[in-house]
């Protein structure tokens, strides 16, 4: 009898008994994927509830419901703490994903040599043996007392070890590694990662483990697997970097316990992953004075106001169409900025190449920056620099006029701290602004004033 095959879809998990080019649920395209339809009988994970209270679950009236404060724990990393929202929740399932060689394992080893000292750890590996984890331990010097090490792919022989030790803490690397035997499918497919993603959440939420997982992400930037794996942990951080580039920089995609879009800043050295205090004065090293093309502007990360340097190069083109290329900036947006500058502003750019990029690795979504990225073009294209103790913060309408922004005070201190002596600011605020001692505020009310003032 021939075994029956169902499509499943990577993005919303709908299923389907037909491949079509579309997912009739979501509307993606080419994400149906065929697999085995599974059997009706449970696995052993699921039968066992995956550490779930065994009986039937009843209705309770709200008023009865108790709500205390979540119980949190520093990890030993105040970055890290920091994109958690202030620590990790007891019984809460974290998903930290990221490109391979970007340093995930490196930070998950790194934290168990503070968590050890109060809870116990089990680290389970599906990529290295325990040899090898080891001897990456001693290089990173980790100490690892009170700390379990596991080298399995099994999710059948992962639970009975966690129920066996009883652990405080479970790190899995990676979650593409693990397998469930009931299934047919290969370890890595769709339906592998989110049932054993089910497993570890049904675990951490029975008894209250804290689950760190570890997945790799796809060619798109994406965490491998269906979406709805995003859907079913607690917190989703991305590992972000260049692998030529010593700094990485780990941001909250998703946060049920705190604030989405913080960031925490790391090194990569020799020894392991080292914390970045102050990701401003990083971003800023280095940064060339009296070269046109370049301009500061400061946005929030979350709660922290970081500063970060923009460049632009505007050069004349023999091409019909100019081209246009932007790194770390959204390029519709781009695009929209050098059609007010040449509309409003009276710059001829459109005869001209542009290339806009941000250093450090850090990619700006916020209009804050857009009158930063003006007055870089601008400088470029006149050859003129701007002057080196200068910020830019303010967004840009479509007529050329200049709007707030939130946190505006945050930011100026922030400007004022790392010793800019000038800000460029919209003339409007919204609210009553003081400047911080010793910095200057030019309030202009259009691109064309801030060029006049400046350029």
């Amino acid at each position: 009898m021939k075994a029956k095959t169902l499509f499943y879809c990577t993005e919303c998990g709908n299923e389907t008994p037909k491949w079509a080019g579309q997912c009739p649920a979501c509307k993606a395209w080419n994400t149906l994927v065929e697999r085995p339809a599974e059997s009706k009988k449970k696995s052993a994970a699921s039968a066992s509830g995956g550490g779930l209270r065994t009986g039937r679950s009843r209705p309770r009236p709200m008023g009865e419901v108790e709500t205390t404060q979540e119980l949190r724990f520093a990890t030993g990393m105040s970055e890290l703490d920091r994109v958690l929202g202030g620590g990790a929740v007891e019984g809460s399932l974290v998903l930290v994903g990221g490109a391979p060689g970007i340093g995930k394992s490196t930070l998950m080893l790194q934290i168990c040599d503070n968590l050890c000292r109060f809870a116990k750890v089990l680290y389970v590996s599906g990529e290295e043996s325990e040899r090898q984890i080891k001897l990456r331990a001693e290089r990173l010097h980790v100490r690892g007392e009170g700390m379990y090490l596991l080298a399995e792919t099994s999710l059948e022989d992962v639970l009975e070890a966690v129920n066996e030790l009883q652990p405080d803490i479970l790190i899995v690397d990676s979650i593409q590694t693990l397998y469930n035997g009931d299934l047919a499918t290969a370890p890595g497919s769709v339906g592998q990662v989110k049932d054993c993603t089910m497993a570890l959440m049904q675990l951490a939420k029975g008894h209250g483990i804290t689950v760190f997982v570890i997945g790799h992400v796809n060619k798109e930037g994406s965490i491998a697997g269906p979406k709805v794996l995003e859907h079913m942990v607690d917190c989703v951080l991305y590992f972000e970097g260049e692998q030529q580039n010593s700094y990485r920089i780990l941001r909250a995609a998703k946060n049920r316990f705190g604030a989405t879009n913080e960031i925490g800043v790391f090194e990569m050295a020799d020894s392991g992953l080292s914390e970045v205090p102050n990701p401003s004065e990083m971003l800023l090293s280095g940064r060339p004075q009296d070269t046109p093309g370049t301009c500061v502007t400061c946005v929030m990360e979350g709660v922290r106001p970081v500063l970060a340097e923009v460049q632009a190069l505007l050069a004349p083109t023999s091409f019909n169409v100019p081209r246009r290329t932007s790194n770390g900036f959204d390029f519709n947006r781009a695009n929209l900025l050098l059609a007010v500058l040449e509309k409003r502003g009276g710059l001829l750019v459109s005869s001209c190449d542009a290339y806009i990029n941000v250093i450090g690795g850090l990619f700006l979504d916020e209009p804050a920056a857009d009158l930063a990225m003006i007055i870089a073009l601008a400088s470029s294209f006149r050859d003129r620099p701007v002057p080196g103790d200068l910020a830019a913060i303010g967004e840009v309408g479509l007529t050329g006029e200049l709007r707030s922004v939130n946190a505006l005070g945050q930011r100026l201190s922030e400007v004022r701290r790392l010793g800019f002596t000038k800000c460029l600011v919209p003339a409007r605020t919204g609210s009553k602004l003081d400047a911080p001692d010793g910095l200057q505020l030019i309030r202009v009310r259009n691109i064309r004033e801030a060029l006049a003032a400046l350029l």
